[in-house]
């Protein structure tokens, strides 16, 4: 896929973008709100003719110890199957135990136990597409202390030993660094840069907590200055890679959203992130 600037479809544009026909490099979607037919699910399948798209899973539950729900899998390998899309991805993360499924991505241990559970259900995930999937980095609130890995050490040896690539969020990268205190290039430099396949934008909100300020991914605003900073020394380090901007609370116009699609497309056009901070 072509390093091009796309966005989110989310269900208050889509009657828009299936009327207009906006540009913009791609579409992705959230496998999970298309697995049955419907009226949305209809309209996505006639932007297919128009539109590279992207599915990003939410809920395959990478990190579950109890393996994939293989029904669910079943639900979202015939999706790709119908759609054939450019690229497949999902979240370190887990969100089922016992048959339960949470609303949200929960935090995995580094640790060699977390990273075995994480590797077979890639695995699984792969076989049963027929294809590389992309795994991206969470934001991170608090920190293991039986972690015996760094995040980028378990993300680099998930992709050595599944064959999986990243999908690299810079949103994430600056929550995950302010709220632990780490060093967002540090972080950088523990990646195998060969195995990112996307990246990922987004706006967070700015909350203070006994004193202490903590970011939160809420992918509810425009994407902050310090995220475009850093995209810009990720592009630099990294090179161009097809880039989304997600947005999914508060939603703005799709002109606004566009926008921001927008700069990101001048970051990857400036090749190197040095003449588009400004855009």
């Amino acid at each position: 896929m072509d390093p091009v600037a796309g966005i989110g479809l989310r269900s208050p544009h889509l009657a828009e973008i299936a009327r207009d026909r906006p540009a913009t490099g791609f579409l992705e979607i959230h496998a999970e709100n298309y697995l049955g037919s419907s009226p949305a699910r209809e309209i996505l399948e006639s932007l297919r003719r128009d539109y590279v798209l992207s599915v990003h899973a939410v809920g395959l539950s990478l990190g579950s110890v109890d393996g994939l729900d293989e029904a669910h899998l079943g639900r979202v390998a015939a999706l790709i199957e119908q759609l054939q899309p450019a690229l497949v991805s999902d979240h370190l993360a887990w969100s089922v135990s016992g048959g339960r499924y949470f609303n949200d991505l929960l935090p995995l241990p580094n640790t060699e136990e977390a990273l075995n559970v994480v590797v077979r259900n890639v695995d699984r995930l792969q076989e049963r597409l027929g294809r590389q999937v992309l795994v991206e980095n969470p934001s991170c609130y608090l920190a293991f202390e039986h972690s015996t890995l760094s995040e980028p050490e378990f993300l680099a040896e998930l992709t050595r030993r599944s064959g999986c690539g990243l999908l690299l969020d810079v949103n994430n990268i600056v929550v995950t660094a302010h709220n632990l205190r780490l060093d967002p290039m540090d972080w950088l430099a523990g990646l195998p840069a060969s195995a990112i396949g996307q990246y990922h934008l987004a706006g967070h909100a700015v909350n203070d907590a006994d004193g202490e300020t903590i970011l939160i991914d809420d992918h509810g605003r425009c994407v902050s200055e310090g995220v475009w900073s850093l995209f810009g020394d990720v592009v630099r380090r990294h090179g161009p890679k097809p880039t989304l901007v997600e947005w999914d609370t508060d939603l703005p116009t799709l002109e606004v959203l566009l926008a921001e699609a927008g700069r990101a497309r001048a970051f990857l056009e400036a090749g190197n992130g040095a003449d588009a901070r400004a855009a």
